[in-house]
């Protein structure tokens, strides 16, 4: 009877871990966009310079400003470029939060960028969707944790005691469905 309740709170353990995913994969696009606003309100003023100047052109005025004699505009060059850098990156990362589900989950498991990753992980309130997609989050995470734990204990019993006590528990289960 004990196995039964664990089994079920295994269950429920999977269930509440699972419908994080779409939570946390929510929270970490929202978290994305809101840099890739702030990089692109920080290129404005650029932007305009390279649209008067150089037709638009950012890496043209990164590179005027490269060969440029005064040593403030060579430093603002680098610190363009970073931003420049920064914001492309984080376009990528939008671009990919923009998929089907399946690749922003991979996207966020794989190639995230782990600064926003742990600023979304250090700011995430725990949370239940009701969503379609949440629910099946939930139910495989429930099934992966309950049976992953199951085939562990069973392969324990196995090495350790060389599946004994499975063999023990058989006579058991046959005679009380005997009875019914």
């Amino acid at each position: 009877m004990l196995l039964s309740y664990l089994r079920l709170v295994l269950f429920a353990a999977g269930l509440l871990i699972g419908v994080q995913v779409p939570g946390f994969v929510s929270d970490y696009g929202k978290r994305v966009e809101a840099h890739l606003i702030e990089a692109q309100t920080g290129l404005q003023g650029f932007q305009r310079t390279a649209e008067q100047f150089f037709k638009g052109d950012l890496q043209a005025l990164v590179a005027h400003y490269r060969a440029s004699d005064d040593p403030v505009f060579r430093s603002d060059a680098d610190s363009l470029s970073t931003l420049l850098t920064r914001q492309q990156a984080l376009d990528k990362q939008f671009q990919a939060m923009q998929g089907p589900w399946y690749i922003r989950v991979l996207q966020v498991a794989l190639a995230a960028d782990p600064a926003i990753r742990e600023e979304t992980w250090n700011g995430y309130s725990y949370q239940i969707l009701l969503t379609p997609e949440a629910m099946g989050w939930a139910m495989g995470g429930a099934l992966a944790l309950s049976f992953g734990i199951e085939c562990l204990f069973r392969l324990i019993d196995w090495v350790v005691l060389g599946g004994r006590r499975l063999r023990q528990s058989r006579p058991i289960e046959d005679r009380n469905l005997r009875g019914l």
